[in-house]
């Protein structure tokens, strides 16, 4: 046959009606797509939507380095596969322990879906050979050596590059969802401020002691000045209401005097501007940036048997976003405990001053980049179980027991 080492009838050996059936389906979805793209940048773009059409731009493009990464992958892996290491290397840091790997190969074995065992690895160079469904295997076992990595594992670390950057794009749209749907209780808050009651009950002109205001008896406590203690009670803060009334007015009127008239108090509209903050967040942490695909590359690198990864992996995100909330929460109580260092009596309002001194290391943005970290990795995590479930079924080397899969998922 011309097919070459995998098997398999070539294009010379095909129906050409079947090669033209398969194109004119990927040139027809291809071209749904596309349409279905253009209809949602049309929308955005006539609902002034700015932000949001360039995070829409940058999926595309998202989109079309994962088909640049597919392309590379087809053209190489014959290359990449043809590549021999040393038995000794081939067999270290492994998903699955030897004796993992056998017992499962031989239940597959059993089965007949040996086919679908990417990862396991069998003294025997026949199985050896079924794995790497490639000519390089037979060149490598001549020389008593392994392949770097099979065809069909080329293949199925494609299908995994795409199905992470589905569901990170899905992750982050959802994300955003959320915190729309959060931010609608604001827009009655955002109504009071242009009522009569709420301009006499906070009169510009009137004095009060900062710990008198509803600002000041939420934050000003004995525990605000302790480095320790302010650590500890905004950690649980953070589950209770993460944005109460008083902060956002107090927030509002900060942004107000920073920004602009005190006269532009009853026509601005801070929670819209909230709104727009996060739609050009959004196009920031729906990239995914080099840092973010080295990130990748370390967690499939340490999903190895010796390190025990489904223990601690799964807890990172989750640690980061506790500190990143506990952060937040921290920096508005030391913004009241700021005013009350400028002194005891404010007139109208408090004034709270957001400096970059607040934040780590002077820089507001590390917090973005944290979030777009976590929101990287929950979808990382989902991804990953999906396509480990559908291409190697359970158990399996990724997912040896049911708590595995419950961490994983919870912690997603």
């Amino acid at each position: 046959m011309a097919g070459g080492g995998g098997g398999g009838r070539s294009l010379e050996e095909t129906p050409t009606w079947a090669v033209a059936v398969v194109c004119f389906v990927l040139v027809i979805v291809s071209i749904i797509i596309e349409h279905f793209i253009h209809l949602i940048g049309k929308w955005l773009t006539k609902r002034h939507k700015r932000a949001l059409y360039e995070a829409l731009e940058k999926i595309k493009s998202e989109l079309m380095l994962l088909g640049f990464i597919s392309l590379l992958l087809t053209v190489v892996q014959g290359l990449i596969s043809k590549i021999c290491v040393p038995k000794s290397v081939g067999d270290s840091w492994h998903p699955c322990r030897p004796e993992e790997e056998a017992s499962i190969t031989g239940k597959d074995d059993d089965d007949g879906t040996t086919g679908r065992r990417l990862l396991y690895t069998e003294s025997s160079s026949i199985v050896r050979r079924i794995l790497a469904g490639g000519g390089g295997t037979d060149k490598c076992a001549a020389e008593g050596k392994d392949p770097f990595i099979s065809s069909v594992g080329i293949n199925q670390l494609h299908m995994f590059i795409f199905v992470l950057a589905v569901f990170h794009v899905l992750y982050c749209i959802s994300t955003m969802a959320l915190g729309k749907l959060k931010m609608r209780r604001w827009k009655a808050w955002e109504l009071e401020t242009k009522t009569v009651e709420y301009q006499f009950s906070h009169d510009p002109d009137r004095f009060r002691l900062a710990r008198d205001t509803s600002f000041g008896r939420r934050h000003l406590s004995f525990w605000s000045k302790s480095p320790i203690l302010i650590w500890i009670v905004c950690f649980f803060r953070q589950f209770l209401r993460s944005v109460p009334k008083v902060d956002y007015l107090t927030l509002r009127h900060g942004f107000i005097m920073a920004h602009l008239a005190p006269q532009s108090s009853m026509k601005f509209n801070f929670q819209k501007y909230i709104k727009r903050s996060l739609e050009e967040d959004f196009k920031v942490v729906v990239q995914i940036s080099p840092t973010i695909w080295f990130f990748a590359v370390l967690f499939l690198l340490f999903n190895t048997h010796d390190w025990n990864s489904y223990l601690w992996l799964p807890f990172i995100p989750l640690l980061a976003i506790l500190l990143v909330g506990t952060k937040l929460q921290v920096i508005i109580t030391k913004m009241a405990v700021r005013i009350m260092e400028r002194g005891d009596v404010v007139k109208g309002i408090p004034v709270v001053h957001p400096t970059d001194d607040l934040f780590w290391f002077n820089r507001p943005r590390l917090l973005l980049f944290l979030i777009h970290f976590v929101l990287f990795q929950n979808a990382f995590q989902l991804a990953f179980f999906a396509w480990s479930w559908l291409e190697f079924g359970f158990p399996s080397c990724f997912h040896k027991r049911i708590e595995d899969i419950i961490i994983r998922i919870s912690m997603g």
